[in-house]
């Protein structure tokens, strides 16, 4: 979910390796069972002048990766042995709060939304989530270097599936239901200019409603972009039972 004319901002985020530069080659570990997969994705990356530090096939392997090679960034699957359930959104979270200067980048072939709460808990700068379809093209690699700075990515489809479902009261009871309804656009996609040709309104009134969604919810003092991730996951968080 990408605000259009947005200026990307090198942001480090938080204590561990140096902090990485938009020109700095990133050092990457590679945590997924399928090796055809996993092997593809490294040649992609080191293409591009990256180095992958290591590549495992289980999330044990994976943090002990991390602890051994403090990459800059780690590509988890979701899904991983021995269940082939959550065990690399396991180690993602293990590995946020224990090495906070790695940054996160999850693929999946559908949407899981365990333990999203805890892996965004302290923020969203450096977190990203994508489908696996998505590592083909230009956009995988862009994001790979977005979220190596700090910045994060959900992708668009991400936060259109996670948005079905019966809508739950909890912290969102705060908003009005104009507000509600900003928000709801906003885990669409849609920029400010977008919500205000679909509700008919000012550009200037949407800002003032984003702004309004944003106290309300006591959203943490982020860049403009961090904090519309951190909105649209407090919905969807309260939409679904996770």
């Amino acid at each position: 979910m990408t605000d259009s004319g947005r200026t990307p901002e090198w942001t480090p985020h938080g204590a561990g390796p140096a902090a990485v530069r938009p020109t700095d080659p990133l050092r990457i570990v590679l945590a997924d069972d399928e090796r055809l997969f996993r092997s593809a994705l490294a040649a992609l990356l080191e293409s591009r002048g990256h180095r992958i530090t290591a590549q495992v096939g289980d999330a044990d392997a994976l943090r002990a990766a991390v602890a051994r090679t403090a990459p800059d960034l780690a590509v988890i699957d979701i899904r991983m042995p021995p269940t082939k359930r959550l065990e690399g959104l396991r180690a993602a979270v293990d590995i946020r709060q224990s090495h906070p200067g790695v940054g996160i980048l999850l693929l999946s072939q559908s949407i899981q939304v365990t333990h999203l709460t805890e892996l965004t808990g302290s923020g969203v700068r450096g977190v990203g989530y994508l489908l696996k379809e998505r590592v083909a093209d230009e956009h995988f690699l862009d994001t790979v270097r977005r979220i190596a700075e700090g910045e994060c990515e959900f992708d668009q489809e991400v936060l259109r599936l996670l948005f079905n479902g019966p809508h739950q009261q909890g912290r969102l009871a705060r908003l009005s239901a104009r507000e509600l309804e900003v928000l709801k656009l906003m885990a669409q996609g849609l920029t400010n200019p977008a919500i205000a040709s679909h509700l008919v309104v000012t550009v200037k009134t949407v800002e003032t409603h984003v702004g309004s969604v944003f106290k309300r919810l006591a959203l943490p003092d982020e860049s403009e972009y961090h904090r519309r991730v951190l909105a649209v996951l407090t919905y969807l968080q309260s939409d679904r039972t996770v």
